[in-house]
């Protein structure tokens, strides 16, 4: 059911039509995550990395030549697109976490240092893929909130529940979800946003479990090499 089909007045201060968010936050977190994707050892990436790291970067390229200004509007082409570079970055990533963890359990990581580096990398590019999916996810992706196209959330903010907690209008941006993504990773538990759908649900607890596994393991290793 679309906006137009509510009485305006009947709907929620979160859940209106507005201007949509800029696009170019995304893009800089993207580009940032590509890089530390890029810098990682060959022993902890694909033999292809490079060719995946250019893929990614093409998206990315793409999705802000397509849309640099505002998304004010779903097209389901340039979401599509944007779930594709998640789901790469995502592939990229979990192939990095588990030879991480093959290499600490054969001892292959001698230094604390190298291996703070590179779980700490595989970390932060944990929280913003993750924080990608709720974002694009969330009552329909970006586009489909500024159309205030679905009156159902996936996830309840703290400004959702009380309007003298937010401005009239107030409506998540990519820095809330990668922030609700940021507290899931490092209390391995939702803390003030909570998931109401099972996919949401079940994303945050395939994202604790992966942030539980690759810290858990490298504080370990690091502390018994400091020893």
């Amino acid at each position: 059911m679309r906006a137009r089909d509510y009485h305006l007045p009947s709907l929620p201060h979160w859940h209106r039509p507005h201007g949509g968010e800029q696009r170019w936050p995304v893009s800089f977190v993207v580009a940032i995550v590509i890089a530390l994707q890029f810098l990682l050892p060959k022993s902890l990436s694909l033999k292809v990395q490079p060719i995946i790291c250019i893929v990614e970067a093409i998206l990315a390229i793409a999705l802000f030549a397509l849309n640099p200004g505002r998304i004010s509007a779903h097209r389901s082409g340039r979401w599509g697109l944007g779930v594709a570079l998640t789901g790469v970055m995502t592939l990229s990533n979990i192939s990095s976490a588990v030879q991480l963890v093959q290499n600490l359990i054969n001892g292959n990581v001698k230094s604390a240092n190298q291996l703070l580096w590179f779980g700490g990398s595989i970390w932060l590019t944990n929280i913003v893929v993750f924080g990608l999916w709720y974002w694009e996810f969330d009552r329909g992706g970006p586009g489909a909130r500024a159309q205030a196209l679905n009156p159902y959330p996936d996830f309840l903010f703290p400004q959702m529940t009380d309007q003298r907690y937010a401005p009239e209008h107030w409506n998540p941006s990519f820095f809330d979800y990668l922030y609700t993504s940021f507290t899931n990773a490092s209390a391995f538990s939702p803390t003030d946003v909570l998931p109401l759908t099972r996919w949401a649900k079940a994303l945050m607890m395939v994202q604790s479990a992966t942030s539980l596994i690759t810290v858990g393991l490298v504080i370990a290793r690091a502390v018994n090499i400091l020893r």
